[in-house]
């Protein structure tokens, strides 16, 4: 009877997963982070034998369905797959319902890539250093407007003013769209956004990209320099990670971890990600955990230094 007891949580283990999983997306349905969820979850449940169900949970900044997963049990059935609004909201929003380090399991990071620094095609501002140079001259004047308050382009915005030491305004939309439509108008100078939503822009020829915002140039945006060029140690990628509930077991990590890295791997989610600006840069746990505690750090100072709130 002892060796039965002692075999039990080993067989449990190689069990799984025995039923569906749920992956938690905190962003409505359409999006670009459901857009990776569902081509990733596809790929995923293939490899371990049973369905990935997305659960889209919008609302609060991401809280809504981040704190569902916060709240699960650990037991590798409920995910989530989530932005840099993770360590953003440990210091953007004041009451969370959950605490980012204790009641999450970091899984793996997925995928990554630049935000984008966009003007209009007829704007004297060509390049980061026009726009420094017109900032310095013209301290406050200079407006860019963002996805909202608190977003991760916002927030890429005010890196850039801290490290160039500017000061221009940020002028919040909700969403996208309005901002881009804003920036078409004349009534803003600039907009710091993803690749998806100012892609089919600078592809046709209505906007104009002056920078990127990741360390190094980008394949997708052939030709565009980065503002780490001009402003040394800049970086404000956007990117997407899975997460776990809060102690949830490594063997349990690793089995789904595997799983993420198979399915990142496959020419399908490759094409569909490259085509948003993305790459794929799957990581283990540990090295999640690692990236995670360095964006918290990164972004609470961000916060912090620009008196930024959104309650």
């Amino acid at each position: 009877m002892a060796a039965s007891g002692l075999a039990a949580p080993a067989l449990a283990a190689d069990a799984f997963p025995s039923r569906p999983i749920r992956l938690v997306v905190p962003f409505p349905a359409g999006g670009g982070t459901d857009l990776v969820a569902r081509t990733l979850g596809e790929g995923m449940g293939r490899e371990l034998g049973q369905p990935l169900i997305i659960d889209n949970k919008p609302g609060g900044g991401t809280v809504i369905g981040s704190d569902t997963v916060a709240k699960s049990p650990p037991d590798g059935y409920t995910l989530l797959l989530t932005t840099s609004a993770l360590p953003i909201n440990a210091t953007l929003i004041r009451k969370l319902p959950y605490d980012t380090v204790r009641d999450f399991s970091p899984l793996a990071l997925v995928c990554r890539g630049p935000n984008v620094l966009v003007s209009r095609p007829d704007s004297r501002y060509k390049t980061i250093a026009d726009v420094i140079r017109e900032a310095k001259a013209r301290p406050g004047k200079l407006t860019y407007g963002s996805s909202g308050n608190g977003t991760a382009v916002h927030l890429a915005g005010e890196l850039f003013k801290s490290l160039a030491g500017i000061d221009i305004t940020h002028v919040p939309y909700r969403g996208a769209g309005p901002a881009m439509t804003d920036l078409l108008g004349g009534q803003i100078d600039f907009v710091f956004g993803t690749p998806g939503g100012t892609g089919k822009f600078v592809d046709s020829g209505k906007m104009r990209a002056i920078a990127i915002t990741s360390a190094q140039r980008s394949a997708v945006f052939k030709g565009v320099p980065t503002i780490a060029e001009t402003v040394p140690g800049y970086e404000a990628d956007v990117w997407y990670a899975l997460y776990a509930p809060g102690n949830t077991p490594p063997d349990l990590l690793a089995r789904l971890n595997a799983a993420v890295r198979k399915s990142a791997d496959a020419p399908e989610f490759r094409k569909r990600v490259e085509a948003e600006g993305l790459s794929v840069a799957v990581n283990t746990p540990q090295e999640m955990t690692a990236f995670e505690r360095a964006e918290e750090g990164r972004w609470h100072k961000v916060i912090v230094d620009g008196h930024i709130t959104v309650d």
